[in-house]
């Protein structure tokens, strides 16, 4: 690989609010949650538009957008006979309670944070307005693992975390947590009526870690007369 080449980046990630009203709420959210609103922009089409940026350091360029906008009607329409058609279905129902216990379950956008303590004040934040503003009471759910015990430096800052300490969900991999932000004020999911933003911190220094690939410790076996067998995951 050419090293003087530039790596390739995620460009943009466009959002749908369903309805006028909703715009302005999600814009809210995503400014509670650490974007940066780049600027506002009126449409005589449909509700307003915004351009966000992951941070500060994305300003002016062509990477790390989000964009958000209300959703087409034809979309919208698709959503809604979707919604008459089996909304009120035992699948459906089976389906929320399923992501309600993994949010990650279904269709969702992953940012990597690469600061904890910034991450814990977005938690604390978020969940003030989702607990106690009187337009974003209840639209919000926020939802935590907590990076797998066996590193006793992660360990011990987990326990000194103020969101992450009493939390008993854990990630599946080691040295590392996740947040999880979902919300109906954007659109998403099998049936329009929900998105899901994750938000990941790596511990630095660990090849193990959350995002990195498994690498299980195998086993090997040997048939009776010695030869060996396929390795099996131990």
């Amino acid at each position: 690989m050419d090293a003087a080449r530039p790596s390739t980046s995620f460009g943009h990630l466009a959002l749908h609010y369903r309805d006028v009203t909703d715009g302005a709420l999600a814009a809210r959210l995503l400014r509670a949650l650490g974007f940066v609103e780049c600027y506002q922009m009126q449409r005589t089409d449909s509700g307003p538009f915004w351009h966000f940026i992951l941070d500060a350091e994305a300003q002016g360029g062509a990477d790390r957008i989000i964009y958000l906008m209300q959703m087409p009607a034809e979309i919208r329409a698709v959503y809604n006979a979707i919604a008459r058609e089996v909304g009120g279905s035992s699948e459906v129902a089976q389906w929320r309670l399923a992501q309600a216990h993994d949010p990650e379950l279904g269709f969702h956008a992953a940012v990597l944070v690469h600061s904890l303590e910034e991450l814990e004040a977005m938690v604390m934040r978020v969940r003030a307005l989702g607990e106690n503003d009187a337009e974003l009471h209840g639209r919000v759910r926020v939802t935590l693992n907590r990076a797998r015990p066996g590193t006793p430096e992660v360990d011990a800052r987990m326990d000194a975390s103020p969101v992450f300490a009493d939390i008993t969900r854990y990630t599946y991999g080691r040295n590392g947590v996740q947040v999880f932000v979902e919300t109906d004020l954007v659109a998403g999911g099998p049936l329009g009526d929900n998105w899901v933003f994750e938000f990941d911190y790596v511990f630095p220094g660990y090849v193990d870690h959350i995002l990195s690939r498994p690498m299980p410790r195998r086993r090997q076996h040997r048939r009776h007369d010695g030869a060996r067998t396929k390795d099996q995951l131990s």
